[in-house]
């Protein structure tokens, strides 16, 4: 059947509750039933370098399901059971996706972003308790491997390492010279260390031990880490195959090929884009290890669609910017739509794309909290542009005022609350004092009278079409002098400039105000504007007045996660060493740096000249509710 529209998405509903519908209960029952069906028709390929001729391995669905069954065995002679972890530390390959797919199998798989420093990835490997971690052996222009041991060293747990060498995809040339200028990797903790490819090779190809018989966790995956240290989120079997299940039900036959340039440590490329494919058969492709950032990827992207004969791409906003930025140089022609999450999409970009590609842009919404897939605009009916769609099927949203904690009505704004099979109530975070205050009861759910509806921390409303809207994050809201102003309403405004590639909003400290609104952006390339000029139009466009910017700036680029999301963190840091070095000016004293507390949140670090006023440098400080130390 089509999927357009709310009546589309209850008559699926209809068809029975979601606990009665024959599904796989594994992630390898998930993955077996698919090999059975589709087993010699390609299941995943990856690529290490960009070009549209560059060597490309691919396995077949009945190679994937062996591949799968000897990593998990190998994991389970390492000591891993079912409430074990096995983390990883990879660029995306091949053995990324083993990694992913065996550690689920054997026990609970933990993606973690090679982007994080050597401390945050050892407090993550010490919070899940993992045994193994599975990670690259060094090479150029990568420091994975020397920040992996660096974090082991801090997480004694961690008991095997397994190395995966990414040697084996160079060919000619290369494949000499890598070996001569491999950079060393000293090593300093204890952990055993071993070649992940040579063990899994000595590994039966069918599994060696019983499948799981009942739902459990199988996958934690950190938070972005946006607002403060990353988090770490429970994933159950049932919520990953219900994410699988809704990409075969809407979007995907055995007959498409997606491409995902979106890093395996993320729930989009994980979670929902190679879900999607192990239940539908739909072949995978990943380009480079680094995906979109990976080099030569946007240049060659659209001749890697017409190679791979891709016919659906996932992408975010940041990717499809850079790629109008190109000229759609090769026969696309078997693309037929694209999936774009993880931020919001800007309306002038949305209709760039899609007047260049002639491509169907499908804007969607998920959260690693819920497993991931929460709604999307609709693949067969109308595309409300800047709109996040309509809630998937068995997905149900509330939009709960912040002030009052009741329902809101049709386009009220509040907090967007989900209840799903991806949900897992009372216990999304690994860390019990992390899920108080997460969840609303739901009494009236459609899910049972037991569901808990969790709070997204996002703001939106529900249109009289059923369409969610997202307008800012409740955590983000900007607090000027107890008015609550929404930061989207500036970063649209600004984006709506034909200069501006993206904005960012905030709140800069301010000693009258608590806060007052400040605005960064990123231009398109090649355009000219001064920060003058751009003040003047969000003001012409800003609708309310205390939310006109008191600040703004150009940056080359803005800071972004590996997802896209701008990484408001920063802007706050570069706000806050700017006010406070300005209210500081008269004493000597300079901002030396602002460092992330996990109890404190952002913290100013003064310098302390000698001779320094300390009690007049507390006064001025005292003006703001920001915290603040002397520099060590």
């Amino acid at each position: 059947m089509t999927y357009a529209n709310m009546a589309d998405r209850d008559a699926i509903e209809a068809e029975g509750p979601w606990d009665t519908r024959d599904m796989p209960k594994t992630t390898f029952a998930l993955l077996s039933q698919t090999a059975a069906k589709h087993g010699n028709r390609k299941a995943l390929s990856y690529q290490l370098q960009s070009g549209p001729t560059d060597p490309c391995e691919t396995f077949t669905w009945n190679e994937l399901r062996e591949l799968t069954a000897q990593t998990a065995n190998l994991f389970r002679s390492l000591g891993v059971g079912e409430n074990d972890v096995v983390a990883y530390i990879l660029p995306n390959a091949n053995e990324t996706v083993l990694s992913f797919l065996g550690g689920q199998v054997a026990g609970i798989v933990n993606p973690i972003n090679p982007l994080l420093d050597a401390e945050q990835i050892a407090a993550i490997l010490r919070e899940t308790k993992a045994k193994v971690l599975v990670t690259l052996r060094a090479f150029p222009k990568t420091d994975v491997a020397q920040k992996a041991a660096e974090a082991v060293a801090m997480a004694p747990n961690v008991e095997t390492v397994l190395e995966v060498d990414l040697l084996r995809y160079l060919t000619g040339v290369k494949k000499f010279i890598v070996p001569l200028i491999r950079p060393k990797n000293p090593v300093t903790h204890k952990a055993k260390v071993l070649n992940f490819n040579a063990e899994i090779a000595k590994q039966p190809k069918t599994l060696a031990f019983e499948d799981s018989k009942e739902d459990r966790v199988a996958a934690y995956f950190h938070t972005g880490g946006t607002t403060g240290m990353p988090k770490v989120a429970q994933h159950r079997y049932s919520g990953i195959v219900y994410n699988a299940w809704l990409g075969a039900r809407l979007l995907f036959t055995e007959t498409d090929v997606q491409i995902c340039p979106l890093p395996m440590f993320h729930v989009f490329a994980g979670i929902v884009s190679l879900g999607a494919s192990l239940a539908s058969g739909a072949q995978i492709v990943f380009p480079t290890p680094q995906g979109y950032r990976g080099e030569g990827v946007f240049d060659n992207f659209w001749k890697l669609v017409e190679r791979h004969k891709v016919t659906f791409m996932i992408t975010v906003p940041t990717a499809m910017s850079a790629l109008m930025q190109r000229k759609v140089d090769a026969d696309i022609s078997t693309l037929k739509l694209a999936f774009c999450g993880s931020a919001p999409l800007p309306l002038e970009l949305y209709r760039r794309f899609e007047e260049a590609a002639g491509v169907t842009i499908c804007e969607g919404y998920g959260l690693t909290e819920a497993t991931c897939l929460v709604s999307i605009n609709p693949p067969d009916g109308e595309k409300k542009v800047g709109s996040i769609g309509i809630p998937f099927p068995y997905t149900h949203v509330r939009i709960v005022s912040v002030a009052t904690q009741v329902d809101c009505g049709v386009d009220e704004i509040g907090e967007i609350c989900v209840a799903s099979p991806g949900v897992y109530d009372g216990k999304t975070y690994t860390e019990t004092d992390k899920n108080k205050d997460l969840f609303y009861p739901g009494a009236d759910s459609p899910l049972g009278p037991s569901v808990q509806y969790l709070r997204t921390g996002d703001l939106g409303r529900i249109d009289e079409d059923g369409y969610l809207w997202i307008t800012g994050r409740a955590k983000d809201l900007i607090i000027r002098g107890g008015h609550n102003i929404d930061p989207a309403e500036i970063e649209e405004a600004l984006a709506g400039h034909p200069a501006v590639a993206f904005a960012g909003a905030i709140g800069q400290p301010d000693a009258h105000a608590g806060e007052l609104p400040c605005a960064f952006v990123e231009l398109v390339d090649g355009a000219k504007v001064t920060e003058d000029e751009l003040m003047t139009y969000a003001k012409e466009h800003i609708h309310e007045r205390a939310a006109f910017p008191k600040h703004l700036t150009i940056l080359d680029e803005l800071p972004k996660t590996a997802v896209g999301k701008v990484f408001k963190p920063d802007l706050r840091k570069n706000a806050m060493k700017r006010v406070f070095n300005a209210a500081l000016a008269d004493h000597g004293v300079t901002v030396v740096d602002v460092v992330e507390d996990k109890k404190r949140g952002l913290v100013a670090k003064l310098d302390k000249p000698s001779g320094v006023d300390e009690d007049a440098v507390k006064k001025v400080m005292s003006s703001y509710t920001n915290p603040w130390d002397w520099a060590a």
